[in-house]
C-alpha cells in the first residue's frame, strides 16, 4: 500500500468515526429529550414543599437550582425557600394551577407553555413561536394566558411582534387575541403592526385587561372573551395587573422614548381614572403582581450579576419607597390556598 493510499484510508476511517460520534451523540440527545418529555418515575414537577400562604417564583440564585420554580412562606419571604425540579423562564401559580413557560435549548431551540395541576401533574401544553414574555392565571383558576415573542417577525414602529393566547384551564383556546377587534377611541385599529400582550383577568369569567400597541403608541385595553373585543381605557400603559378588589390597575408607564424606554410603575383608579406614578426611580420591565390590595411586587435585574434578579415591594398608593422582598427571584405570584 502506497503512502497516499494509507493517508486516504486513514482519512476515510476518521470521517466514518466522526459520523458515528455525531449519530450516536444525536441519538443520545434525542433519547434524553424523550425522557424529559415522557412521564417517568423521576418526576419533573413545579411542586414545592410549602403548601400554605406563599409566594412562588423563578429562582435566580446561582447554582444547580438556577431557573427552577421555588417558593417562600408569605410570613418569611426572605427566609428559607423550597425549590422544585421544574425549570421555567416565566412562572405563575394559583392554589390549583401553575403555568410554566420554558425554553428547550436543543439542536433547534423551541419554546413551550405547560399547565400543571395542584399536585404537579401536567394538564395541557402548547408550543410557543418564540421567547416567553408574560403569563397569568385567573384568580379562580379557570383561565390561563401567556404572551411570547414571535421569532423572526418585527414591526418598524415597535421592533418586536408578540402572540398572546388565552385558554380555559380545561383546554378550550380562544386563540391569538390579536385577532380580536381592537377599538381605540371608538375607532377600529386594523394596522398590521398591532400587538397585544400582558393579560390580567377580571373575576367574571369573561373580561380581562391587556396592553395594545400600534404606530408607536400603547393603551390599556379592556377585553371581552364573548364579544372578542379590545377597547382602549388609558394611554401609555403596558403589562397591566388588576388589583384583588378589582378597583385599580397597576402597569408600567414609559417616561422615555420608543427606542430608549424608561418604565415607571403607575396605578390607575378605574372609577376616578386618576393615575398615580409610584416613587420607584429604576426602570421596571415587568408585569407587577399584587401582594394584597395595598402592596405591589415586581422584579428587577441585578446590575452586578448577569441573569440574577430580585423581587421588590412598594405601596400601591405612592406613600412609600421600594423594599427588597425576595432576593435572587423573578416572576412572583402570590398563592393563598
Amino acid at each position: 500500500m502506497t503512502q497516499r493510499q494509507r493517508i486516504l484510508l486513514l482519512s476515510a476511517i476518521s470521517a466514518v468515526a466522526l459520523i458515528v460520534v455525531i449519530v450516536f451523540g444525536t441519538l443520545a440527545y434525542l433519547r434524553s429529550q424523550t425522557v424529559l418529555d415522557t412521564p417517568s418515575s423521576v418526576a419533573v414537577l413545579p411542586v414545592t414543599s410549602f403548601t400554605g400562604d406563599r409566594v412562588e417564583f423563578r429562582n435566580t440564585a446561582s447554582g444547580a437550582d438556577y431557573g427552577k420554580v421555588a417558593s417562600v412562606s408569605l410570613d418569611d419571604p426572605g427566609g428559607t425557600r423550597s425549590v422544585s425540579t421544574q425549570l421555567c423562564d416565566r412562572v405563575y401559580s394559583t392554589p390549583k394551577l401553575t403555568m410554566c413557560l420554558t425554553t428547550d435549548a436543543g439542536i433547534v431551540t423551541t419554546w413551550t407553555a405547560v399547565q400543571f395541576g395542584a399536585t404537579g401533574e401536567q394538564e395541557q401544553s402548547w408550543s410557543l413561536p418564540g421567547a416567553p414574555s408574560r403569563v397569568r392565571i385567573s384568580a379562580n383558576s379557570q383561565f390561563v394566558a401567556e404572551t411570547s415573542f414571535v421569532t423572526g417577525v418585527s414591526y418598524a414602529g415597535v421592533g418586536f411582534a408578540t402572540e398572546t393566547i388565552i385558554a380555559t384551564a380545561a383546554g378550550e383556546s380562544y386563540g391569538n387575541i390579536e385577532q380580536f377587534t381592537l377599538l381605540v377611541d371608538d375607532e377600529e385599529v386594523t394596522a398590521a403592526d398591532r400587538n397585544i400582550w400582558g393579560v390580567t383577568f377580571a373575576d367574571d369569567d369573561r373580561h380581562f385587561y391587556a396592553t395594545a400597541a400600534s404606530s408607536g403608541s400603547t393603551w390599556l385595553v379592556h377585553g371581552d372573551l364573548i364579544e372578542k373585543t379590545l377597547t382602549s381605557v388609558h394611554e401609555n400603559a403596558e403589562c397591566p395587573s388588576l388589583s384583588p378588589d378589582g378597583t385599580r390597575v397597576a402597569f408600567k408607564k414609559n417616561t422615555g422614548t420608543l427606542n430608549s424606554p424608561d418604565w415607571r410603575i403607575a396605578v390607575l383608579d378605574l372609577t376616578s381614572m386618576i393615575e398615580t406614578v409610584l416613587p420607584e426611580d429604576r426602570s421596571v420591565d415587568d408585569q407587577v403582581e399584587w401582594l394584597d390590595d395595598a402592596t405591589l411586587l415586581y422584579g428587577l435585574p441585578r446590575t452586578d450579576v448577569v441573569g440574577d434578579s430580585d423581587v421588590w415591594s412598594i405601596p400601591a398608593d405612592g406613600s412609600g419607597m421600594p423594599t427588597l422582598f425576595i432576593p435572587h427571584a423573578w416572576s412572583p405570584s402570590v398563592v393563598r390556598p
